[in-house]
């Protein structure tokens, strides 16, 4: 009775199965099912790809294994030694999990579905089954999902923390891009890749609630936070660190350097002599009415609004005023 070689029961989750005997004898039947492919492997090398069907071994259906055969002394009609991969083409779903960093070294947890399928089967046997040892479903996913968790890594770190939370649809493409490359040459095609979950700790959530009502620059989320350490680390103490707060926290919170907003302007009111706020409409102090200075004025040539004579710069628009 010939021998038959052929993948039974295969799971709906199978990806790669072995053919547990090494020795194959020619005239054997090769059932190879649909959505199947059959890959002979020697030596480190994949030869020969079979499709679904019932196939008898000759040495004219199995060209380039004979070929490396008939270099072999002595072969002849003995039974030879070759692994048989079993390949399914259907398309399958895994998973990843990572953390990872942005720009700032803000900590990122992320995690979703990935979805592929074996495009090329001989240079999926050579790079991965062969190259990596991965001969099982468990060995391969494990390959896939390591690969991804780094390509993911280093492609967020590429981003800063609200670009990532905010242009998620954006970076995840990125990422697929740059992952879809590397599968075509190990004979994968990756059809789809979601970011189904994403989270950073408690601490950088806060950072980016400010960041996202777009009211506060990022120097300032850094002082506000700096702020915040320093009056719990204080809260420890409850003697000299009292004192060392009475001073230190008052230089935090004053904002520094171009930030810092100017003194709102002062006017003398004309009846009491008062100083008085420029944007009084009466004086706070006697109740008389204020009447604003007249100021001549001028059209900004490129926008089109009223702005003072002496501008050199339009407020409105930023224009150069000649």
């Amino acid at each position: 009775m010939p021998q038959v070689i052929e993948w039974k029961n295969a799971g709906a989750e199978d990806i790669v199965w072995r053919y547990p005997d090494e020795e194959i004898t020619w005239g054997a039947q090769l059932i190879v099912h649909e959505y199947e492919v059959a890959v002979f492997f020697r030596d480190g090398k994949a030869y020969d790809v079979f499709t679904a069907g019932r196939h008898v071994l000759t040495t004219l259906n199995v060209p380039l294994l004979t070929s490396l055969l008939s270099r072999i002394a002595g072969y002849g009609e003995k039974p030879f030694k070759a692994n048989v991969i079993f390949i399914s083409t259907k398309l399958f779903a895994g998973k990843y999990g990572t953390q990872a960093q942005t720009t700032e070294l803000a900590p990122l947890k992320v995690h979703g579905t990935f979805w592929f399928k074996v495009e090329e089967p001989q240079l999926f046997v050579n790079e991965v089954v062969g190259g990596q040892n991965a001969y099982s479903t468990e060995d391969v996913n494990n390959y896939l999902r390591g690969f991804l968790n780094e390509k993911i890594i280093d492609e967020l770190s590429r981003y800063d923390l609200l670009t990532v939370f905010t242009r998620l649809d954006e970076t995840s493409v990125q990422v697929k891009n740059t992952i879809l490359d590397y599968f075509k040459r190990v004979g994968l095609d990756l059809t789809d890749l979601r970011f189904e979950g994403i989270d950073t700790t408690p601490e950088y959530r806060e950072r980016l609630f400010w960041l996202r009502t777009g009211k506060t620059a990022p120097e300032e989320v850094l002082r506000m936070e700096t702020v915040r350490r320093a009056s719990e680390e204080l809260g420890k103490s409850s003697g000299a660190g009292l004192g060392t707060g009475m001073v230190l926290i008052p230089q935090i919170m004053t904002p520094t350097g171009p930030a810092q907003a100017p003194a709102a302007a002062l006017v003398i009111c004309p009846k009491c002599g008062s100083r008085i706020p420029a944007t009084s409409k009466f004086c706070p102090e006697c109740g008389t009415a204020i009447t604003p200075p007249t100021e001549q004025t001028m059209t900004c040539p490129k926008c089109g609004k009223t702005i003072p004579a002496s501008s050199k710069f339009c407020p409105e628009c930023g224009n150069k005023i000649a």
